[in-house]
């Protein structure tokens, strides 16, 4: 089970690139060529019927962080919540429907977080090695098994070789795990698979890797939870035939829990880790001592009829299968950043402590097998038997019993926090569908948590829920990805040639080829088994993400700023309009009062009708330019708004727009979440509010495309404020498409 965290994780301004030294200069040309059609900026800003500045979300000084939470929430635009207005910030529907699907929504999910109220905390090696390690940790609690799994099929004989096989699989444990040391050391900033391979392979292989771990990642869950509940069952045999709903129970746990976007905090992911090792170091010494009371009995020889031969494929099989528990051995190199200073140091420390771990864990599980010969049996696991000989059926085995299921669990979840952020990193990189790279409103990736949950559940019914079944699809995936990383780790020392590179280049050699051994293996015995499907979608993953990149490359170009081909408004003149005849209305009741909504809306003559178009601008290109022009050429005044994140992403916004010319006014809102319709529709209405006779026509750019399935590819914005906006009076959406 496999843990990948970024070095460098998609950042809030991310959906704003920074503009070349080229495209600032054909943006400035561009601006130029509106100064001869358009009157000066200051007077489309004198004609504007409203203050643009409506108020600003309270900035993070002003938050009171509770004292037991990491999360907080802030109040609306302008610093108060206006509870007698028709909508709210995270309300993001009006229609009735709407509303209480809306209202259910905030019950299970809880209200939308800003985005500085996550407290990046800093862990200590006490916390960090049981958080990051309990992935690999848990992999002791069904590796051993799959191993024996597979050699009782040669009876006897291929028991007698589960000795031999598992010191070679605890030889590459400490192989692999020395090897990432030096990963450590390279990639300070935390290397996952897919950054390290992309650095230094290129992007093909890059591709390969984040494949790999996109299967094991899917698989890390439905394995994670096979065995869980096999954890379950075998403490009551009773649940045996609920093996299913079971696992997508606790599936649809871990979905609502992500998405309300439940973090890896501290003592949460700590004490189960700690008290699995405990339990099981418990099973193993108790398990040692009965036998030296005996005086170590020479093995029990079980007696099983053998279906197969000792054959090379047999043992191949066997081998692969063992190996699966070592995966998540990487996971504490992806993590340097979050350990407290000095980070690389703490983390190789707890690399250590953590394969030191797993090898006691591994190796003292098979000696008890050996000492006892237990045999795997259809209703109960190897560990559950190891823990009924320890301690029998009383409080310790119950202990040992929910102790597994819930580092399994938690184990799961790291699938969950580690998808959606590759997943998200391929989006930046122009490979995925832009919309999996935004966080939702929860500080969650919503998108790729909802595609994993569909991908593991659909595996897991697939396979009825058995461990056994779903390892031969296990080890391809995620050996694919130790073997390129550790391959990209090679390239990276020959070309850097530090201190001690030699060294390293050799570590990282040996786990390259390790690592190839076993995927190699595992692809050739498992291949009937199962393994040609994780082959055959890693394959069609690279295709996918290939021909994602070409359609966004394509885009690219098409956006591009280009002088001869940028839209201008024509010579306009923006009519100002007279301040309202009258005082403004009270703020409105609540929807349900349609008398006063008929009375703003009694409009039956044009020269009732006074405009202010705002148009969302996100980012300078040929589309968000076009709708410019379109607004100004309507001859109304015209407000442009821009949705920040941060300080950093609305400078720089800014900037740009002085380097165009300024020509219309920008309003530049810093939003604390992860969103865009709930700020947008938040800022229409504060400005509907000022001037209730105004028509309000909000204009956004909108991508074309040519091919349906491409319009996945990109978010659909106008389709969602206009579905949020429908019911609000006197506000109009338009699109002003731009085609490719």
């Amino acid at each position: 089970m496999t843990q990948e965290s970024a070095a460098h994780p998609p950042g809030p301004s991310d959906p704003l690139p920074d503009l070349t030294a080229e495209q600032l200069d054909t943006l400035h040309r561009i601006g130029r060529r509106w100064s001869r059609v358009t009157r000066p900026p200051q007077e489309w800003r004198d004609a504007l019927p409203v203050d643009p500045n409506v108020g600003d979300y309270p900035a993070r000084h002003q938050i009171r962080l509770p004292r037991y939470e990491r999360f907080v929430t802030v109040s609306e635009l302008g610093g108060k919540a206006r509870a007698d207005q028709v909508s709210k910030v995270t309300a993001l529907t009006s229609t009735s429907t709407g509303r209480v699907g809306s209202r259910v929504r905030r019950v299970l999910l809880g209200p939308a977080l800003k985005s500085t109220a996550l407290v990046r905390e800093r862990m200590r090696k006490l916390v960090a090695l049981p958080v990051l390690s309990s992935d690999a940790l848990s992999s002791v609690a069904y590796g051993p098994e799959a191993l024996l799994t597979i050699l009782v099929l040669a009876g006897a004989a291929g028991l007698a070789l589960s000795l031999p096989i598992a010191l070679t699989i605890m030889v590459m444990m400490l192989a692999v795990g020395l090897s990432y040391r030096q990963t450590i050391r390279a990639y300070p900033n935390g290397g996952g698979s897919y950054i390290v391979t992309s650095d230094n392979l290129g992007r093909v292989p890059g591709l390969v890797a984040a494949g790999g771990l996109m299967v094991d990642y899917v698989l890390t869950v439905a394995v994670s939870i096979a065995a869980g509940v096999a954890a379950v069952t075998s403490a009551i045999p009773s649940l045996g035939g609920a093996t299913v709903p079971l696992g997508l129970g606790a599936i649809a746990l871990l979905l609502a829990g992500n998405l309300r976007g439940v973090r890896q905090a501290g003592i949460l992911f700590a004490a189960p880790t700690y008290l699995f090792v405990l339990s099981v170091a418990g099973v193993i010494i108790a398990g040692l001592v009965e036998a030296a009371r005996q005086g170590f009995p020479p093995p029990s020889q079980p007696q099983v009829d053998a279906t197969t031969g000792v054959t090379l494929f047999l043992i191949m099989r066997a081998f692969t299968s063992g190996a699966t528990a070592m995966t998540g051995i990487e996971a504490i190199s992806n993590a340097v950043p979050a350990f407290k200073p000095v980070e690389w140091r703490n983390a190789r420390t707890s690399l250590t402590w953590m394969v030191a771990t797993l090898l006691a864990l591994f190796g003292g599980i098979m000696a008890l097998v050996l000492l006892t010969g237990t045999l795997p049996r259809p209703n109960e696991t190897v560990l559950s038997q190891l823990a009924r000989n320890s301690f029998g059926s009383g409080l310790m085995y119950v202990v040992v019993q929910a102790s597994t299921a819930a580092i399994l669990l938690l184990a799961a979840n790291t699938a969950y926090n580690d998808f959606p952020r590759v997943l998200s990193l391929l989006a930046r990189d122009h490979h995925a569908p832009r919309p999996f790279m935004r966080m939702g409103d929860r500080l969650a990736y919503s998108n790729g948590i909802l595609l994993l949950t569909i991908a593991a559940a659909l595996i897991f019914v697939a396979f009825d829920g058995r461990t056994t079944t779903l390892i031969p699809l296990y080890a391809v995936g995620v050996f694919l990805a130790f073997t390129l990383s550790q391959s990209g780790m090679v390239v990276h020392w020959w070309r850097s040639r530090g201190r001690h590179w030699r060294k390293s280049l050799a570590f990282n050699a040996l786990g390259a080829c390790m690592c190839a051994v076993v995927f190699v293996t595992a692809a050739i015995a498992k291949f009937t088994a199962g393994a040609w499907v994780a082959l055959v979608a890693v394959a069609l993953f690279v295709l996918l993400t290939l021909r994602i990149r070409a359609h966004y490359d394509e885009v690219g170009r098409a956006l591009r700023l280009r002088p001869q081909s940028a839209t201008l408004p024509g010579n306009t003149v923006p009519t100002p309009l007279c301040p309202p005849k009258e005082p403004p209305p009270e703020p409105r009741p609540a929807a349900g009062t349609e008398d006063t909504w008929e009375e703003e809306e009694a409009e039956e003559t044009p020269e009732e009708i006074h405009h202010l178009s705002v148009v969302a601008v996100e980012t300078l290109d040929l589309a968000n330019i076009r709708a410019l022009a379109y607004a100004a050429s309507l001859r109304q005044p015209v407000l442009a708004v821009h949705l920040s994140p941060t300080d950093e992403e609305a400078e720089r916004m800014t900037r740009y727009w002085r380097h165009w010319g300024n020509h219309l006014p920008l309003e530049v809102v810093v939003c604390p979440y992860r969103t865009i319709i709930a700020p947008l529709v938040d800022y229409v209405e504060a400005l509907h509010e000022q001037r209730p006779d105004l028509t309000i026509t909000v204009i956004l750019p909108e991508l074309a495309t040519s091919r349906r399935w491409h319009r996945l590819l990109h978010d659909r914005m106008a389709f969602r404020l206009r579905h949020s906006l429908r019911e609000r009076p006197k506000i109009v959406v338009t699109t002003v498409p731009f085609h490719v």
